[in-house]
């Protein structure tokens, strides 16, 4: 690590710190279950793939979509923490739903009822990332707590796959271990963060009424288009999960596949987010997406667990690259005052493209096989490559800032 890194992490506050290791305590509890969902669901429950590819896409499209309601509550309130405890208290809660789960109808309702706890967090959290950090900082800030959230993502399918090993593939009981790590992200969030002091004076009105969304411009909803094109091009990780599976890896190593993703996500998210405080987003984008069309052309063309490991390796870097930045643009383009509502919106169209996607994934495995859907999906990131090019995004939009 640089000079230069070394220094622009000392003067990354503190309460952005404590964000991301908040995110990383709750992924170490939901990845613990859903690098075995999937299976749980193929070899326990009998689901078949169209079956786990609706399940996945109505939870994370649940999250995303009620991100619009919980983001612009906390504009209007002026709050942005009680909500967000609440969101991780409901996730911590869910976990030992998935241990007793009996049937596909189960698993459908623990996964909504944890998908909604993530949609209420997630639009206040960023919002309060984008509240504490400095804008000169905010890309860098946002790699950070995605980074850390990351670590987590790893951390959890390496836990889950010992647990595994030790416990003979006892899916429930490590659905069970799974609520600890996440009772320790309420407990950290609710007494280490500090929210930042709002001026109570302003007159507070409904964030989605007519004027106020008239002041999401243009560049706010070039954002929005292009998020929901890179979440059509990128359907559920569980299909991740089931390719490893399908290529032949052992069940209880399976997890070991999210912990590739996530290594080299988590390496990516914060050199990547630090570097968009300085280069074109829409280079970047766009890398992103070609760095996607390989994975896909990799695990669609995997016959051992090596290609399997370099396809979702390459996944990963594709989210280090993207997402921390395209949460960056969100608050660069939105009013401080309606940061809330508008990572909501953004997550709303997102969450109704993560349905589509992963419904059509699930639909092409059972219909063509594994090899189809991931062609399909690198012929969609072409697509989206199309779509970006005529989205107005600058190197920074800073212009349009309203903060």
């Amino acid at each position: 690590m640089d000079v230069t890194t070394k220094g622009t992490l000392r003067q990354i506050p503190a309460g952005v710190w404590v964000l991301g290791f908040v995110s990383m305590l709750m992924d170490i509890s939901s990845e613990m279950i859903h690098s075995l969902l999937p299976l749980f669901m193929v070899t326990t429950l009998g689901a078949s793939f169209l079956t786990v590819g609706l399940i996945e896409g109505m939870a994370e499209s649940t999250a995303l979509i009620v991100k619009v309601f919980s983001g612009t509550l906390s504009d209007y309130l002026g709050k942005r923490k009680g909500l967000a405890v609440f969101g991780y208290a409901l996730g911590a809660f869910t976990k030992p739903l998935f241990a007793i789960a009996t049937s596909t109808g189960m698993v459908l309702a623990a996964r909504l009822l944890d998908r909604l706890g993530k949609g209420i967090r997630g639009a206040p959290r960023d919002a309060m990332v984008a509240d504490i950090a400095p804008s000169q900082l905010r890309g860098a800030a946002f790699g950070l707590r995605q980074s850390l959230d990351t670590v987590g993502a790893f951390l959890g399918p390496l836990l889950a796959m010992a647990l595994m090993l030790l416990w003979a593939n006892d899916f429930r009981a490590v659905f069970s271990v799974a609520v600890i790590p996440g009772l320790l992200a309420v407990g950290l969030l609710s007494f280490r963060v500090r929210e930042p002091a709002r001026n109570d004076s302003v007159k507070r009105s409904n964030p989605i009424r007519q004027e106020n969304l008239k002041r999401l411009g243009l560049p706010y909803w070039s954002v929005v288009g292009v998020g929901a094109l890179f979440t059509l091009a990128r359907f559920s990780e569980a299909f991740l999960v089931l390719r490893s599976q399908d290529a032949g890896v052992p069940v209880a190593f399976v997890p070991l596949i999210l912990v590739a993703m996530n290594l080299t996500y988590a390496a990516s998210a914060y050199p990547f987010g630090k570097l968009s405080d300085r280069l074109s987003h829409k280079t970047l984008l766009a890398f992103g997406l070609v760095v996607l069309i390989a994975a896909d052309v990799t695990l669609a063309n995997a016959d051992h667990w090596s290609l399997i490991l370099a396809g979702v390796a390459l996944w990963g870097v594709h989210m280090g690259i993207t997402q921390g930045l395209l949460a960056t643009m969100v608050a660069d383009t939105a009013p401080a005052d309606l940061r809330g509502t508008a990572y909501g919106f953004f997550s709303l169209m997102s969450g109704v493209a993560m349905l589509v996607a992963s419904g059509v994934a699930g639909l092409l495995w059972d219909r063509l096989g594994a090899p189809f859907t991931f062609y399909a999906g690198a012929i969609f990131c072409v697509i989206a490559l199309v779509g970006l090019a005529w989205q107005p995004l600058s190197r920074r939009v800073a212009a349009w800032r309203m903060s």
